[in-house]
């Protein structure tokens, strides 16, 4: 922010998507900020000058959806039978045609959770690679998968492994090539959604239909771009959303950027609050002046500060500009007091010479104001550390002579 002619000004932010609905409602509850939807409407949907739609064609190719349900059968079962016929017909054009095959040589699959995903992991190093040995009893083509060349994308790899990942991912097969063997199978989750841009890509294997259109959208795109692209989707037909899918799957497919669902923004919810208003608190205050800025200077906190003052000015103005509600005004403001009360507490009440620092030091004599969250009780200042971060799963067993004990008394 800076300040021209006694006008403050903002910096203007430029974002792109191809997923979005209600932009303005959205932007306004994160950022207080108005947006400008660009390109504008125009007259014609199919060329608004900036962007023209094209039929597909052999100079313009698109993409291709496919759907599969299978009544009755597993959708284990079913996916090693497309995933099967994939590979061997891949490599049944690839032997016929050469390099021009390349683009459809890599089956990424697309998982809704980590648990899909790891189960057919194994089912691609056992089941498919040893079906596609005799592929070509079948009509199609023998096709042997290098155990180096199935990889997956997904938050279990690294942030040093992901490039390589990439890397691998952009290269081809060549007849006859000699070293480091492509990918013949990618296993991803939500991770290949966004910024992955590999032109080569040409075919994907959806296991279920995504929780929301805009994922579904992003997650296909990242095949058929430059080359012609495949989609099969495989439908649970034990799940009703599935089956109604499949049951709409050409309607659905022709409309689907008319089906984008609105996300939901509610930055002052309650839930909201206990997960990010503490380390909101401690950013502003501390980074506010070098002198509580260090790590034991937690223990220096005064409730009296302009700094302080200052924090809880800034966080109850954004919270009444967004929402407009007088109760979630003051619960904003009651929750911020408490959290002030508790950190003065810990400072002042620190035992044997403890100091009160941001975070624990191994040296027996700062302890630590922040936690991290984990499988425990979530605490007054306990602060996420990645956007990412989500829930714990939780393991339910369900016991029927509970039940039925507790039906007894109940009759």
């Amino acid at each position: 922010t800076w300040e021209v002619d006694g006008r403050i000004v903002r910096p203007k932010i430029v974002a792109s998507t191809a997923t979005i609905r209600k932009a303005g409602d959205q932007v306004r509850g994160i950022f207080v900020r108005d947006v400008q939807i660009f390109p504008p409407q125009g007259l014609d949907v199919g060329d608004n000058f900036f962007s023209r739609e094209r039929a597909p064609s052999e100079a313009e190719p698109g993409r291709l959806y496919l759907g599969v349900c299978a009544p009755g059968r597993r959708m284990k079962a079913v996916l090693i039978r497309v995933y099967e016929t994939l590979l061997s017909a891949g490599q049944y054009l690839f032997d016929r045609e050469g390099e021009v095959v390349d683009p459809w040589m890599t089956l990424v699959g697309y998982f809704n959770s980590i648990r899909e995903l790891g189960g057919m992991r194994r089912l691609v190093d056992d089941d498919v690679a040893s079906r596609l040995r005799s592929m070509d009893k079948r009509g199609l083509a023998r096709r042997l998968l290098h155990d180096a060349a199935v990889e997956e994308l997904t938050s279990r790899k690294s942030a040093e492994d992901i490039p390589k990942v990439l890397d691998r991912m952009e290269q081809v097969f060549q007849p006859g090539a000699k070293g480091q063997w492509p990918l013949d199978v990618l296993l991803a989750t939500n991770m290949i959604s966004v910024g992955v841009d590999v032109r080569r890509l040409g075919m994907m294997v959806v296991a279920g239909q995504p929780k929301t259109t805009a994922e579904y959208i992003q997650a296909t795109s990242r095949v058929g771009r430059g080359t012609p692209g495949l989609v099969v989707t495989i439908y649970n037909w034990a799940r009703p959303r599935d089956l109604s899918h499949y049951e709409q799957f050409e309607h659905y497919h022709a409309t689907f950027y008319q089906q984008v669902e609105a996300l939901s923004v509610t930055p002052f919810a309650a839930r909201a609050q206990d997960r990010g208003l503490a380390a909101l608190l401690v950013a502003m205050v501390r980074l506010a002046t070098p002198v509580l800025s260090a790590n034991e200077k937690a223990q220096a906190l005064d409730l009296a500060s302009p700094q302080v003052k200052h924090a809880l000015e800034t966080i109850r103005d954004r919270a009444a500009r967004v929402t407009h509600h007088h109760p979630v005004i003051e619960q904003v403001q009651a929750r911020l007091k408490a959290l002030l009360d508790h950190w003065d507490h810990q400072a002042k009440h620190q035992v044997g010479g403890a100091l009160l620092g941001y975070r624990d030091k191994k040296d027996g004599k700062t302890r630590g104001l922040l936690a991290a969250p984990g499988l425990g009780d979530w605490r007054d200042f306990t602060c996420l550390t990645s956007l990412r971060d989500v829930e714990p799963g939780v393991g339910l067993i369900l016991d029927d002579r509970g039940m039925d004990d507790q039906q007894g008394d109940a009759e």
